[in-house]
């Protein structure tokens, strides 16, 4: 079993009267996690909301009746609680009037169980996002060699952790995945009325990883609202299957100021939606692949070491461009992110003279490494 660098985040928000809530894709390691978790206790009830049963158990629940339900138990695991009606009032019920029970639920669909979580559990809850494995748990697990060594792989591959832990025909896994998960949760909603969209709009958004989207623009190659468009992405960053990242300005007349670029949470889904996985060395969008996994990496370790960084990436009406800004605190880092190692790079004189305390650096496959140690 990879261990996974959140765990003892986890552990330390353990009976402080808080749910504990985990979001993350299907198939990401929700559900393992947590049993690597509770490998060692046995008071542990697991429920799992899809289920119809586990939604009965909640149905008209007093706190009387779930404390007798529980039992001695310390622990209970709601997986996909989204399913569950009304999940947050009974999450508070628990918090508030069972507070020697820790419970924790998981969901795929963070658009469908923060509605329901928010206003019922507003200060009553920690929550964390997991994501595929990480370039970070990998090089714990097998090594720091071996893990850079299997870089081109991870590039075309990605992370999920059946794709990482199965030697044997990862495309069918990821194909499995995208054609199963990918849209299982998002099709539910019923403002998607066309389906075959949804999958025409994250394929053009496959082939756009690392540049600029215009949702005008996608609408009129795929036959929709640049509304729509919005609203459909909006739902699969719900899903956790892309991201946005959106421009860095401070109101300089040059700087763009609306722009966004999407990025895959995974690149194997990436690959799987565009029905190509051909070998590294042979493609020709090896740096829009670099590019994600990098941003990726950086939010992963954001995520798990509670950073509380933002990403954006910055661009003038001049088209100078800075592939990363990372923000904390007021200071900005700047990263610019090249595949071939011999690339020269240097930081946008125009950027340095709006920003002239911005530190820059250069992230390339010969180092890259090194930012996530």
């Amino acid at each position: 079993m990879i261990a996974r660098t959140i765990v003892d985040n986890i552990k330390n928000e353990f009976f402080q009267s808080k749910a504990i809530i985990i979001l993350g894709a299907r198939q990401v390691g929700k559900s393992t996690l947590l049993k690597s978790i509770f490998i060692n206790e046995s008071r542990v009830i697991w429920l799992d909301a899809e289920n119809p049963d586990v939604s009965l158990i909640f149905e008209n629940a007093t706190a009387t009746r779930l404390k007798s339900f529980f039992g001695k138990n310390k622990f209970v695991v709601i997986d996909e609680a989204q399913k569950i009606e009304n999940i947050g009032s009974k999450l508070k019920l628990i918090t508030d009037y069972i507070p020697e029970i820790q419970v924790i639920a998981t969901g795929s669909s963070a658009f469908e169980l923060r509605n329901k979580l928010n206003e019922p559990l507003t200060g009553r809850k920690f929550e964390h996002k997991l994501f595929p494995l990480s370039f970070k748990e990998m090089k714990n697990e097998i090594g720091l060699l071996e893990e850079i060594r299997m870089l081109p792989q991870r590039l075309v591959f990605g992370y999920y952790p059946e794709v990482v832990t199965t030697q044997n025909n990862p495309e069918k896994i990821l194909r499995l995945l995208s054609d199963s998960y990918l849209y299982k949760d998002i099709l539910l909603f019923n403002s998607i009325r066309k389906p075959e969209k949804m999958q025409e709009l994250l394929k053009a958004l496959a082939w756009q990883i690392g540049s600029e989207v215009n949702y005008h623009e996608l609408g009129k190659l795929i036959g929709l609202k640049s509304e729509t468009v919005e609203e459909y992405i909006h739902l699969l960053e719900q899903s956790f299957v892309i991201y946005r990242l959106n421009s860095y300005h401070t109101n300089q007349r040059s700087e763009i100021k609306k722009g966004k670029k999407i990025y895959f949470t995974d690149l194997g889904i990436r690959n799987a939606v565009i029905n190509d996985f051909s070998a590294f060395e042979t493609r020709n969008d090896k740096r829009n692949l670099f590019e994600n996994f990098i941003v990726n990496e950086f939010i992963k370790d954001n995520e798990y070491q509670e950073k509380f960084d933002k990403f954006y990436f910055w661009r003038t009406n001049e088209q100078q461009e800075v592939d990363l800004v990372i923000e904390k605190n007021g200071q900005l880092q700047t990263i610019e992110i090249k595949w071939n190692a011999k690339t020269k790079a240097k930081l946008p004189l125009s950027f340095r003279n709006k920003y002239p305390n911005s530190d820059f650096k250069v992230v390339n496959s010969e180092n890259f490494w090194e930012f996530y140690d």
